[in-house]
């Protein structure tokens, strides 16, 4: 019998919608300004067409159908955000669309992909999978980050598990606690993705990473648009401010493509020297 180790639970164990009604219930308290979480009986008073008992079956566990009023209504009551709202929908559906298979190095949409991430350059640039393993990078990537060319590089474990990771960062707990967030949505759009759940354990197991874990429900797509100060060893030993702008492959919805671009008032032409070549 495998032990936990070998057969984790999966994402859908690992949060559930139970756990997260209670917590968006005890956020939603705070946005209305009382200063405690909603009860149970609240919940329920402002739904107005479901008994107490039907919700309290929710919080711990039960699996009804939700149909798109209820989830509505409930999104309303509990003052869910756009990825919060996002996420009850992929609950009720019991996640997304299973995950497409990764193309072969040869495959054209494979290709196509690192044909478009070399036109990037002098940017660096770098695609993951669904659970934010590399598949793809130019050279600009490989010069300022060398790790992205490990072959079981992820980008999760980086930021949030080594010390080169929380190094790099200046605002370090300000990005894992987005990058946690993200694993977080991901849960809830895969329940059942087993290395999922591997990276998720993984990260749990960092105690840091636990508590930021635990001290929120906040969800999040992706970075985009997101600035980040760092310190890259390849760029010197100053603070930088880039700018990551993600997309999506539209033949490989599950991947993300991610340029990096100086911000604004940081770009080479602004800056004392330009950065290495």
């Amino acid at each position: 019998m495998p032990g936990p180790d070998e057969e984790p639970l999966t994402p859908g164990q690992l949060m559930g919608l139970a756990g997260l009604l209670r917590a968006w219930r005890a956020a939603a308290g705070e946005k209305r300004g009382l200063g405690r979480p909603m009860s149970q009986e609240e919940v329920v008073a402002d739904l107005g067409h479901r008994g107490l008992r039907w919700y309290q079956a929710l919080e711990s566990g039960a699996r009804p159908k939700l149909d798109r009023p209820v989830i509505d209504a409930l999104s309303q009551v509990l003052l869910l955000g756009r990825e919060e709202r996002a996420a009850l929908h992929l609950y009720a559906l019991d996640g997304d669309l299973p995950t497409i298979p990764a193309p072969r190095a040869d495959d054209p949409t494979r290709r196509a992909v690192q044909l478009l991430l070399d036109r990037q350059m002098p940017l660096p640039a770098f695609v993951t999978d669904s659970v934010w393993n590399i598949v793809g990078f130019n050279d600009a990537m490989a010069s300022w980050w060398p790790w992205v060319q490990h072959p079981d590089a992820n980008f999760m474990r980086w930021a949030l598990l080594t010390e080169e990771g929380h190094t790099q960062y200046v605002d370090w707990h300000q990005h894992a606690a987005e990058y946690i967030a993200m694993l977080r949505l991901a849960s809830a759009r895969h329940p059942h993705d087993i290395d999922l759940a591997r990276l998720i354990k993984e990260v749990r197991r960092a105690p840091d990473c636990d508590a930021i874990w635990t001290s929120s429900s906040a969800m999040s797509g992706s970075r985009d648009g997101a600035h980040h100060r760092m310190v890259i060893p390849a760029l010197g030993p100053d603070i930088v401010e880039v700018v990551s702008h993600v997309l999506r492959p539209g033949a490989l919805p599950d991947w993300q493509l991610t340029i990096v671009s100086w911000a604004p008032d940081d770009e080479p032409n602004a800056r004392p020297e330009s950065p290495p070549k």
